[in-house]
């Protein structure tokens, strides 16, 4: 495996194989130290043209428990700034000897073309509205590692589907790991076609809430929305926001999720997003040791620096 790139180039086993990988990673990161030499030598670069908070630290984390070199490009400072494309930037970085390249990009299929441009592996960290393969990795461990398997497993996915890589990759992936997804969604917040989605659709979320075992919220991504696709958040929340009377109707065992950063009173109620069914901080905690399982696939495998 060179790169990862989409859900949609792995199957059952892969999604397996990384999440027992994650498992030993996960060890890793309860230790007093927690650092292996694994990645020693090598250099991972976080490019990244869209902000970030969890997806950008935990790869840098993940990188430097295992003792890899970091760079951080931060497109504020610059020589995009100044008219520079993005292969010439991708060029200048591979030139200063790089391993891994994550990208987050505004445009779907960026990461595709900087992998034609790179000898480096490249990993999407997100690429518009399209895909975010490791949200879903980390997603998909987090539910096995509460539930023990998302074989049978009902998940809604609530919100703004429409402009959500996460929720595209997220259905990939808990569908081949044996999951029933439903997205629960006003019609404006869905995509145009959803052909070749196995998912189900509702949109009454007070009537499929009692019959699932994960409730995945997705966040109002009004930095993507040119249009007004809901009258107002207040009634997007008395409709579809997981306030504390809707949450009471989940099962006592059901999860709570949520990619962040959450919007607060708006798709969660503040009291629920700390209740303990809601397992937000396992995501991110988690979020680690699935990129260090990514890192151990893409590099590790190429033997020793120098060999």
């Amino acid at each position: 495996m060179k790169h990862l790139l989409s859900i949609a180039d792995l199957d059952a086993d892969d999604l397996h194989e990384l999440h027992r990988l994650t498992d030993s990673f996960v060890e890793v990161g309860q230790r007093p130290i927690p650092k292996v030499p694994t990645l020693r030598g090598r250099t991972v670069v976080s490019l990244f043209y869209e902000d970030s908070t969890r997806t950008r630290l935990s790869f840098e984390t993940a990188a430097k428990r295992m003792s890899a070199d970091t760079m951080t490009f931060s497109v504020s400072t610059s020589s995009v700034k100044k008219g520079e494309s993005v292969r010439d930037t991708v060029e200048t970085i591979e030139a200063m000897g790089i391993h891994a390249i994550v990208v987050r990009h505004s445009s779907a299929g960026v990461p595709w073309q900087v992998a034609q441009w790179t000898s480096a592996s490249v990993i999407n960290g997100g690429d518009g509205w399209h895909e975010h393969p490791t949200q879903a990795l980390l997603d998909s461990y987090t539910i096995r590692q509460r539930l023990g398997s998302l074989v049978g497993r009902h998940i809604a996915i609530v919100g703004d589907i429409k402009h959500s890589r996460v929720a595209r990759s997220d259905v990939l992936a808990f569908t081949k790991l044996g999951a029933e997804v439903t997205l629960v969604a006003p019609p404006t917040l869905l995509p145009p076609n959803l052909d070749g989605w196995p998912v189900n659709v509702s949109h009454d979320l007070d009537a499929v809430l009692p019959k699932v075992d994960v409730c995945y919220l997705l966040r109002m991504q009004r930095e993507r929305m040119t249009e007004a696709l809901v009258p107002s958040l207040r009634e997007y929340t008395a409709l579809y926001g997981l306030t504390r009377r809707r949450a009471s109707l989940l099962s006592t065992d059901a999860l709570i999720m949520h990619p962040g950063p959450m919007n607060r009173g708006v798709e969660i109620a503040g009291e629920v997003a700390e209740w303990p069914n809601a397992v937000m901080v396992d995501q991110v905690r988690n979020g680690v040791a699935v990129r260090m399982a990514v890192l151990f696939l893409l590099l590790a495998s190429e033997g020793p620096v120098g060999e």
